[in-house]
């Protein structure tokens, strides 16, 4: 795989099948991902200072930049030193980022620091020992003194905290609205657009929505969009919002339709089901693996027929 490529997806100019070849590459081994990971790290440090100072801000897309043109121009017989040049162009720009990043701390109004996950699943620890796991496409910053001051901003996408325990600072997460509060305790959110999930597995989660407020217990959840208006929980029923971290889609006797839309979000994938079949109740358990096959365990279970028109997959009972 190279660098040139890898450039391409961070900057978004990659095509559907460069995506896909990318993603199959990044599954192939932990150090595609180490490597991939080094290389998106860099760019997000020299992309920090964007707001504060756009003179660094436009000399490290500049650099960023010319690398990627660099590869485009040279020739196979000089590979080698085209990756050392990029290399030492990316040492550049984050020593130039690294030292912004310190005088921004130190002087300037700088409060978050940003996180992002893209093309695959980005596992963090912050200052006060809290695990974050992020999946792809996942947006969230927390504050620059974390260990004093635990905030966090979910702008989107799908997250597992791990929280450290630490009653004098409570942990406390802001998504649009919704203002989310725990001590240490382990749980999910998962925000698209204006919809907001949150499962708890252990401790105690408190949820906050203008003038109302509800406290989350091991087992339970609570989903919230814009037609909420008093926070009511309910039963997590399955495990299915934790498909990117244990590579599993458990579905237990949920809609079909449920499963689809996960997969779907997994896969980015576009799987329709035809009116007919829409409430199907599935009781399977479906590895993180190949689409096709996991559509063809769901298929043989009902006794479906697939059909594919372009980037569309329908899902209807046989003839």
């Amino acid at each position: 795989m190279t660098d040139e490529l890898l450039i391409k997806v961070l900057l978004k100019e990659s095509t559907i099948e460069e995506n896909e070849k990318v993603e199959k590459w990044l599954n192939a081994a932990e150090a595609n991902k180490k490597h991939f990971t080094q290389l998106e790290t860099i760019w997000q440090v020299s992309n920090t200072l964007k707001n504060e100072n756009k003179r660094d801000e436009e000399q490290a897309w500049a650099s960023f930049k010319a690398r990627r043109a660099d590869l485009k121009q040279q020739g196979n017989n000089v590979k080698r030193l085209n990756v050392a040049k990029v290399w030492l162009r990316m040492a550049a720009v984050l020593f130039i980022a690294v030292g912004g990043w310190i005088a921004y701390s130190l002087y300037g109004p700088g409060k978050y620091t940003e996180l992002t996950a893209t093309y695959q699943v980005r596992t963090e620890t912050l200052p006060d020992g809290s695990a974050l796991t992020l999946n792809k496409n996942t947006k969230i910053s927390y504050a620059t003194n974390f260990k004093n001051n635990r905030k966090l901003k979910l702008e989107q996408g799908d997250v597992f905290f791990d929280v450290a325990k630490d009653k004098t600072h409570p942990f406390v997460i802001d998504i649009e609205k919704i203002s989310v509060e725990v001590v240490g305790t382990s749980f999910n959110i998962k925000h698209i657009k204006k919809d907001t999930e949150i499962n708890v597995e252990t401790g105690i989660v408190k949820v906050r929505l203008a003038n109302d407020e509800i406290k989350l217990y091991k087992g339970e959840k609570i989903i919230i969009n814009d037609n909420t208006r008093k926070l009511v929980k309910e039963q997590s029923t399955d495990q299915l919002y934790n498909y990117y971290r244990s590579n599993l889609f458990q579905a237990n006797n949920i809609s079909l339709s449920k499963l689809v839309n996960t997969l779907n979000e997994a896969y980015g994938s576009n799987i329709t089901l035809d009116e007919k079949i829409k409430g199907l109740t599935i009781n399977t358990t479906l590895k993180m693996g190949s689409i096709n096959q996991n559509l063809e365990i769901i298929c043989q279970t009902f006794n479906l027929q697939l059909t594919r028109n372009g980037n569309t997959i329908l899902l209807s009972a046989k003839k």
